[in-house]
Parts: C-alpha cells; structure tokens; sequence
C-alpha cells in the first residue's frame, strides 16, 4: 500500500516536501490557499514539480520532475487525504491554518510542523480554548526543514543541499519515538529525537544564524537590496563574537530548564556533515550556504519577522521566567521593534500564545513531557 501525506504550504519548503515525497514514492495532497494556489496553477500546467539539475552554474542532487498525486485547494480535503500531515509553512501561519484544520482532523492524526518553533504548544492551547479536547492527534515539531531550496521559476525547484538529520519532537515528548517510526518512512533523511518541543524550539539553528546578523547588518543590506551571499559577507570575527555571546545566552536558558542543548557549531556541523572550527568559519565556507546568493532586503524579512518573534522571543519569556538573563537577545528585539514599527514582546509566541500563561518551570517541562 503506497504511503500518503498531506502538504499544507504551496512555498519553498512546501513544493520541496511534495517533489521529494513523491520522489520516495508517496502519494501526496499538495495544499494551496485560496488566494496564494499559484504554483498550484503552475504544476497542472506543467505536469509536475521540476528540480534543476544546476542553478548558477553549480550542479544539484534530486533533479528530476515529479508529477503530484492530487492538488488541493480545499482544506477538508486536504486534511482527509491522510494520516499524516506535513505543514512548512512560515510560523505566523500556523495559528489561522491551526484554526481553520480543527473542525476537520480525526483522532489518530499525525501532524508535523517544518519548522515548529513551538507551533505545537500553541495547536494545544487552540485545541482546548475552541472545544476540542477530546481529540487526540500527534503534534511533531521539527527544528528546521530538511532542504536548502528556493522556487526559481514556475513549478520549478532548486534544491541546494540537504541536512544529514533533521532532530524532532513530539508533543508530549512519550510520542516522539513512536512518531519518528510513523514519518521516517516518508522522510528523505533520517529523524533524531530531542528531549521536547521546548528543546525543539531552543534548537532551530535560525536562532544563532538569521535574526542577530541580518539585525547587526541592515543598513548595508537595506542600501544594496540583499546584494550579498549572506552567510559569507554578514559573518565577520566581529558580529560572530556578538553572535557567540546570544548563543551562551540561549545555552544558559536550556540549563535552567534542565536541557542540554547542542552548540550552534556542533549543531551545524552534526546537520551539514561538516568540521569547521568556528560558526565563524562554518559560515564562510559551508558548500551548502554559499550556493545562496541572496540575503534579506529589509528588516521586514523573515529573518527577522519570523526568526525573531518565534525564537528570540521564546528564549526571552522562558529565561526570564527561569531567571535567566538574555541582554543581546532582548537588545535585537528592541531594535527590531524600531525597524520595524511593532512590539514583537507582545505580538511574538509569548508563553501566553503557547498557553502556559502563570505555569512555573517544573509545570511547563511537565506538560511537554
């Protein structure tokens, strides 16, 4: 019997989980919204998802085309395609996509968030505040997507590399294994288990690499609209110094909640198969990222407007509820909130929006455990 799963998210990462999927031999309901089905448009009319075999004169792996089982514009029927649900999409959709699946999910449903950035906590505080508690799905969060990919023209992929693992969780953490075994099968590269979501979170590997430096260089950024390979030309001994204090600050956070996260060097290099001796270094010469000729144009990125408010923010909230202090990470959201005109502390993924509002430490690793 052929595995099916359901891919909600028709961008980047979306087109990239239906080609590859497809590529394992999965049949796949690939989900457009409403409004934003172009490359929905755009795979019926070509037959199926393309991925180069080079792009920019550098040479690819998983070039092919792969025709698509069922396009869908249709949220039921997306959600009753399968048993298993793979949503990357950004995090700020999450929650509407979170409001609009409850009514049609069923018990025993397996639903994988690419990245989760605690999406999981937040499905749960949905789940009960619009009267679902007796359902009973699998929430998985991934710490990343597996694929450096970028849509380069209609239908039309190219992958960049692929990670040698992708680390997820379950919530709670006692499902993890068993999800693992659910997914592996539709997975192009093996699935490791964090302790839980929270480490999950505290694991995205944007958190040391995107909101800092694209924050320490936007005027230049701003004034040569992204004219830069990002990781080369926005990592220097300078700003990966800052970097590296944030990331003690985000290690200390994982301490006070009993976790032992990776370092951001050990963490890269696990993921990318590589043995640099520094981010710094790791930046400047991993094959993978320096295919990416592109950086962010304005704050209003989302290195910034994700990466931001859905990881620095939670590091925020859980170390000062830990009595952690995170100076460099509460600095980059304040000048993001200038940038940007907003208040990020607020409209973030506060504990609030994960629903664990006046819960001490011990209560929060208890429900995600």
């Amino acid at each position: 019997m052929s595995l099916r799963v359901s891919v909600i998210g028709s961008g980047n990462a979306g087109l990239t989980a239906a080609y590859h999927f497809s590529l394992l031999g999965a049949n796949v309901c690939l989900y457009g919204a409403p409004g934003f089905d172009q490359p929905l448009a755009d795979i019926a009319e070509r037959g199926g998802i393309e991925a180069l075999a080079e792009f920019n004169g550098v040479p690819l792996e998983f070039a092919g085309v792969q025709p698509i089982h069922t396009l869908s514009r249709d949220l039921a029927e997306t959600v009753a395609f399968a048993d298993v649900l793979v949503l990357p999409v950004p995090s700020f959709a999450q929650e509407p996509l979170f409001r609009a699946m409850l009514p049609h999910l069923k018990n025993g449903q397996t639903l994988m968030l690419m990245p989760g950035n605690y999406g999981s906590l937040v499905f749960d505080r949905l789940r009960r505040e619009q009267g679902y508690d007796t359902l009973d799905v699998t929430l998985v969060d991934a710490i990343s997507i597996p694929w450096a990919t970028r849509i380069v023209g209609p239908a039309q992929l190219a992958i960049l590399g692929m990670k040698e693992q992708l680390p997820v969780a379950a919530l709670p953490a006692s499902r993890t294994q068993q999800a693992i075994e659910q997914l592996q099968p539709l997975m192009p590269l093996p699935l490791t288990a964090l302790d839980n979501v929270i480490a999950a979170g505290l694991e995205n590997i944007n958190f040391g690499g995107h909101p800092l430096l694209t924050t320490l260089n936007m005027g230049l950024l701003e004034n040569f609209n992204g004219q830069y390979n990002y990781y080369k030309d926005c990592c220097s001994p300078a700003t990966a110094r800052a970097a590296a204090v944030m990331e003690q600050e985000r290690l200390a956070v994982g301490r006070a909640l009993g976790l032992s996260l990776k370092t951001e060097l050990e963490a890269m290099n696990s993921l990318y198969g590589l043995n640099a001796g520094s981010v710094y270094e790791l930046n400047r010469t991993s094959e993978t990222h320096g295919k990416l000729n592109s950086a962010p144009k304005s704050s209003q990125d989302r290195y910034i407007t994700e990466d931001a408010a859905f990881l620095l923010v939670p590091c925020f909230e859980l170390g000062r509820l830990a009595g952690v202090r995170t100076p460099l990470v509460e600095s980059c959201l304040h000048i993001d909130n200038a940038y940007n005109n907003t208040d990020y502390f607020s409209n973030g993924r506060t504990l609030e929006k994960m629903g664990l509002t006046g819960k001490s430490v011990q209560e929060i690793m208890a429900i995600v455990a």
